[in-house]
């Protein structure tokens, strides 16, 4: 990520620091391609380094040949290496960084001088490169494969718990090395949960499923969420079903660049409140995806960042309504030049199954 690396050596300049250090996994990878579970990246005016612990040696010669390794262990702190290459001036992710690693940098080296990034590896991994997206176009498709087979097993008298351990034995069983988080399976009344992970309950005729998850592949991450009903909808759930799908569609048409999150945001939310229903739209609209699932942009009444080419985010409104059941609809969003691409292909008709 040359890119990102000189817009951190920009940073390094115009805040009159020696270094920053990344301490957080996604951001560690970014910009060294190291996937060990532990260690750090050093960034200096003229150098790149990898420190951690004699388990990751040999894997940070092989996965970073850019970089050096430098040991960490009880006989070499972080502030060793500091000391030893004059940095007294570094730039941290705030947000990271435990109280405790902030202490004992300060006081083990008295002249250290901790500085803020304010979010700018995240502000830099909001805007994808080719290559990433063709990585989150693969784990989009593999989801919507995913939802093809787990669509025919929603019946009445299934657990939720067996579903979703089906689905992320499919996805890993097709490509994917992990799934983006827990899958939300819910039906009936805990649809009306927006993070109803699945539980013991069995689906009954009638119920509203809410199906939310994602693949990682190649270590970046989809997110889609589909509805449908078991057996035959009622015509509740076929108007709150219509709404959202409305106010998805009017929002997904707005997406290009120039736009912010909170105007998407707004589109949606409108729609819903005209419809009767904005107390039980309680969520942001979306958020933006990549190395996590849950990343900048802000796709909410926050989101004051203005849309670019290359960012990929969720588009997912919803309404829940505690006793009834809850509908929502997302899909994955490329930002591009004339406006969008969506990533998601897989069906968003209300379906009856069962």
């Amino acid at each position: 990520m040359d890119r990102a690396v000189n817009k951190i050596r920009e940073w390094i300049e115009e805040n009159r620091a020696d270094a920053v250090l990344i301490t957080s996994e996604a951001n560690r990878y970014y910009l060294s391609g190291f996937t060990g579970s532990t260690g750090m990246v050093l960034i200096t005016k003229n150098s790149q380094f990898v420190l951690s612990d004699f388990r990751y040696r040999q894997q940070v010669r092989e996965e970073c040949t850019d970089l050096t390794f430098l040991m960490t262990d009880s006989q070499h702190s972080v502030s060793d290496h500091f000391k030893d290459l004059g940095i007294r001036i570094v730039g941290i992710e705030e947000n990271k960084v435990s109280y405790r690693q902030a202490v004992e940098l300060m006081n083990h080296h008295e002249k250290i001088k901790l500085v803020p990034l304010k979010n700018l590896i995240e502000k830099l991994r909001s805007i994808k490169t080719k290559d990433e997206i063709e990585k989150i176009e693969k784990a989009a498709a593999l989801s919507d494969v995913g939802w093809e087979y787990i669509k025919q097993h929603l019946h009445p008298g299934k657990k939720e718990k067996d579903l979703a351990l089906d689905l992320e034995i499919f996805l890993r069983r097709n490509g994917a090395e992990n799934i983006s988080f827990p899958v939300i399976l819910a039906s009936g009344h805990r649809s009306a949960l927006p993070h109803g992970v699945a539980s013991d309950k069995i689906i009954e005729d009638g119920d509203l499923i809410t199906v939310d998850f994602g693949s990682i592949v190649n270590r970046y991450c989809s997110d889609m969420t589909r509805t449908l009903v078991a057996g035959q909808a009622n015509d509740k759930q076929k108007e709150i079903y219509h709404v959202v799908l409305e106010a998805q569609t009017k929002a997904l048409e707005a997406v290009k660049p120039g736009v912010s999150g909170k105007e998407l945001d707004d589109i949606a939310r409108n729609i819903i409140t005209k419809a009767g229903y904005g107390e039980a739209f309680g969520h942001g609209l979306g958020h933006g995806v990549g190395l996590e699932v849950h990343e900048l942009p802000q796709v909410s009444q926050k989101g004051i960042t203005r849309l670019t080419p290359g960012m990929v985010i969720t588009i997912e409104p919803g309404i829940y309504l505690p006793g009834v059941g809850g509908v929502r609809i997302e899909d994955l969003v490329l930002v591009t030049n004339e406006g969008y691409q969506v990533l998601s292909q897989s069906c968003k008709k209300l379906q009856e199954v069962g």
